[in-house]
């Protein structure tokens, strides 16, 4: 019993001591020791065979026990004065936190005897700058008084001189002057309440109303308003005052600039009136000569008159710009009739020609500042897409790659584009006009080419390639969308957009769509059993001929070019329109469009090549399985599909070169469409005996391997199927070969039959095990009691299920693969 509890109490005490691996680490890097009982791993057993090696070495046990002994009593001595030493800890403690306090109220008590002694400091100071205080105050008035007694007598001297010399029209002197008295006067702002201040005030602004008025008196002398002859040249006068009316009011500036230009262009009314015959868009030219005259002229004769700061020259041609923009609108406006395409682009262009030179000689700062004119509202994008599609515009030889290739840099924004173009829009419908009427014609003689030319021919170089049609129908839209940018980037780019949608529709459907082969031109000739048993098929199941396969296919590459063209045109019309018309510019319909011609063409190659298969499935459903006594070759049907698949797919794939994914995609529906088809007709093979399915088993290999080598069928370089293409063959092909396989098995006993359907075909749809047994031959007695077992084995379906072939999971690619090698085996064995 005493040994138990001392057992007990060693394994309680054990598990206490039990430490981690960190804090067995802490330890041991805090209190080193090479002594074998501190070891986390002490075992006594091998310290004892230490201690004790031999048994001769068992005559020192008692000086090894004395010892181990000692150290006990050493170890309980260190813990009991540990333990000890513990017991005053919570007092000094105690004793120590007393002591901390004291010391904090001690330095409490300091710092606030610094802080006393600080305030009587400042104190001291204070009295002793007191004195000092007050005299810098004092000088700092004196100073000021001092400069605002100078600064009244430069004031009162000023006024006075200001005053004598714009009596006598001193204005060169006025103009520093008057400067001077003004900036000096702003020092007194704050002692308006004194009368004399107030007075002097008043008269500086009577000084400057009076210059205001002379000068304008001058210049309306020098520049009558009434007759369109000047003098012969300006004067100092002048000169010296458009010095002191930029110290004026800004009105009396402004006044003096539109009294000038007014007189100066008042000449040009009347040469250019609406009934004149120089005012119509063909001597367009003639404008815009006499305004280069003109400003020539003034540069000799009135270039220094006006401080360089005026540029008046600027202000001259943007007020022109301004006048001939109103009298070309109205002039329009009112023989709108008489307007022609040529003639209205006769005249945008020498216009935007004129806003280009302008923008060469001036910088547009007078645009924002001139009197009751705002500055036109310019694009964001560049508004003269020749700047970066200029060398290509006229050429045509860039074909496709024309709206893909990259941008050149951007040239800086004319500010003067459309100050004079702008009163063009109105008008630019004729243009519009013009375009729908030309790309209507263009269509037609487009379709009208192709007629002539007829379809392209397979084995040439245009068999297969898109058609040139397409190029040149891109080329033209786009030297139409840069043509109308530099026009306009408002409406008129929506309204052209809105023809080219018009006629890429009219193209997918007249050029494309409409001339695709139509799948009953070519009636097909059945084959017949006798025909296919005898291997003399011929290829006049095929309802396409070589040619019109050529032609879908170029049909189809013709229609992705469009379409990634048409996506490429929609981002270049959204860069040349203006930002808030970005979101009417959408060419997805267009685009939606050539999708369906494309999904058309693939699927007329689907159903050509599905219909040449027809007659052989057909022929495969009437043969008499049940009477087939032994297993051979390939069937001649098999032969038969072979041979139209290496007759069209090679054909198809060398003309989709350039589109490779279409091609899979005819691939891949080819398959969906041929797979379901074969297996349905399947289901009409019937009575079939155990040599018949194994022939049909043989036949659906074969098939299988045709159709996963289907995309590099008849091809030198070989090339892997795309995964996904694969898993539908297999997986197709997969559930025909079990569907024999379930045919071949007998059909006794019925469970085992039933269950054996269940775990290869996982169908829960009673019509198709019904087909397997139509298949099998059995008896109408002999299905009822078959189907009946069949509901009753059915798995229970889980809940929210649907029932039918839904209750089975399908098969995993192991369980697949297991039953594919089966399967060869199978058909070796039958070899």
């Amino acid at each position: 019993m005493m040994e138990e509890e001392e057992f007990e109490l060693a394994e309680d005490l054990e598990a206490i001591l039990h430490l981690t691996p960190e804090v067995q680490l802490a330890i041991e890097q805090v209190f080193p020791s090479q002594d074998p009982l501190d070891r986390a791993d002490f075992n006594a057993v091998e310290y004892i065979n230490t201690l004790f090696p031999t048994e001769q070495s068992l005559a020192n046990i008692d000086d090894v026990v004395n010892k181990i002994r000692l150290k006990i009593r050493r170890l309980d001595d260190n813990i009991r004065t540990v333990v000890r030493g513990q017991t005053n800890v919570g007092q000094d403690g105690r004793q120590a936190l007393e002591e901390a306090q004291i010391a904090i109220q001690q330095l409490f008590g300091k710092i606030k005897d610094i802080k006393d002694k600080a305030e009587k400091s400042e104190q001291m100071v204070k009295e002793i700058t007191r004195d000092i205080k007050q005299l810098d105050h004092a000088k700092r008035h004196l100073t000021t008084s001092i400069t605002t007694l100078n600064h009244l007598h430069m004031l009162a001297g000023g006024v006075d001189s200001l005053e004598a010399m714009t009596r006598k029209r001193q204005y060169g002197e006025v103009a520093n002057l008057l400067q001077g008295v003004v900036n000096v006067l702003e020092h007194f702002h704050k002692y308006m309440g004194i009368p004399q201040i107030r007075q002097l005030s008043e008269r500086v602004k009577a000084a400057q109303s009076e210059l205001g008025t002379q000068i304008l008196a001058d210049f309306e002398e020098a520049f009558p308003s009434q007759g369109s002859k000047r003098p012969g040249g300006p004067s100092n006068v002048l000169r010296d005052a458009c010095l002191v009316a930029n110290v004026l009011d800004p009105r009396i500036k402004q006044e003096i600039i539109k009294k000038f230009i007014r007189q100066h262009l008042s000449e040009y009314l009347v040469l250019f009136q609406e009934n004149q015959d120089v005012a119509w868009l063909d001597k367009i030219d003639r404008r815009y000569a006499w305004i280069k005259r003109q400003l020539v002229d003034y540069e000799e004769k009135y270039g220094r008159m006006f401080p360089e700061e005026w540029c008046m020259t600027e202000r001259i041609a943007v007020e022109f710009c301004h006048i001939t923009r109103v009298e070309l609108a109205k002039v329009m406006r009112t023989r709108a009739k008489e307007i022609e395409v040529k003639l209205l682009l006769f005249a945008i262009q020498r216009t935007t020609n004129f806003e280009g030179l302008l923008a060469k000689r001036f910088i547009g700062c007078t645009l924002t500042d001139t009197p009751g004119q705002k500055r036109p509202e310019s694009p964001l994008e560049p508004t003269n897409p020749f700047l970066e599609d200029e060398p290509g515009e006229d050429g045509g030889t860039d074909k496709d790659e024309d709206l893909a290739k990259p941008r050149k840099p951007k040239a800086p924004d004319n500010p003067f584009h459309g100050i004079v173009s702008k009163c063009f829009e109105p008008h630019l419908y004729v243009y519009i006009e013009s375009q729908d009427k030309n790309l209507g014609e263009l269509i037609d003689r487009f379709v009208a080419d192709f007629r002539a030319q007829g379809p392209p021919k397979a084995g040439t170089e245009e068999g297969g390639a898109v058609l040139p049609s397409c190029a040149d129908l891109f080329v033209y839209y786009k030297k139409c969308m840069v043509q109308c940018s530099q026009l306009s980037t408002g409406e008129p780019m929506i309204a052209l957009t809105t023809i080219f949608q018009k006629f890429l529709r009219e193209y997918a459907w007249k050029i494309l769509s409409g001339n695709l082969p139509k799948s009953s031109s070519v009636n097909s000739v059945g084959l017949t059993i006798s025909s296919l048993l005898k291997e003399k098929e011929g290829s006049e199941a095929a309802k396409f001929t070589m040619d019109e396969l050529c032609l879908i296919c170029s049909i189809l590459s013709t229609a992705e070019y469009c379409l990634a063209t048409t996506q490429q045109l929609e981002e270049k019309l959204k860069e040349k329109v203006d930002k808030l018309l970005v979101e009417r510019i959408n060419l997805t319909g267009e685009m939606d469009t050539f999708s369906t011609v494309i999904s058309n063409s693939i699927q007329l190659l689907v159903q050509d090549l599905d219909a040449a298969c027809d007659p052989a499935l057909t022929a495969m459903s009437k043969m008499p399985w049940q009477s087939v006594e032994h297993v051979g070759d390939q069937s001649p049907y098999v032969t038969s599909i072979i041979m139209h698949i290496k007759q069209n797919v090679p054909i198809i794939r060398d003309n989709l070169a350039s589109t490779r994914k279409y091609f899979t995609q005819f691939c891949i529906k080819f398959t969906n469409s041929f797979i379901p088809k074969f297996i349905n007709h399947l289901f009409r093979c019937k009575p079939i005996s155990m040599v018949g399915a194994e022939q049909l088993l043989l036949d659906t290999h074969s098939l299988k391997t045709v159709l996963l080598d289907l995309p590099s069928i008849g091809s030198q370089v070989l090339r892997k199927a795309p995964a996904s293409y694969t898993k539908i063959v297999v997986k197709g092909m997969t559930r025909a070969e079990m569907i024999l396989k379930v045919v071949m098995a007998p059909h006794e006993p019925p469970v085992v039959f039933v269950d054996n359907y269940i775990k290869l075909l996982a169908d829960g749809n009673p019509e198709t095990f019904q087909k397997i047994l139509d298949m099998k031959g059995l008896k109408r007695s002999e299905q009822s009691s078959m189907l009946e077992l069949f509901r009753q084995r059915l798995p229970t379906p889980p809940s929210g299920g649907d029932g039918g072939s839904s209750l089975f999971s399908a098969p995993t690619p192991e369980q697949e693969s297991s039953r594919i090698r089966k399967l060869e085996k199978l058909i070796k064995k039958r070899l």
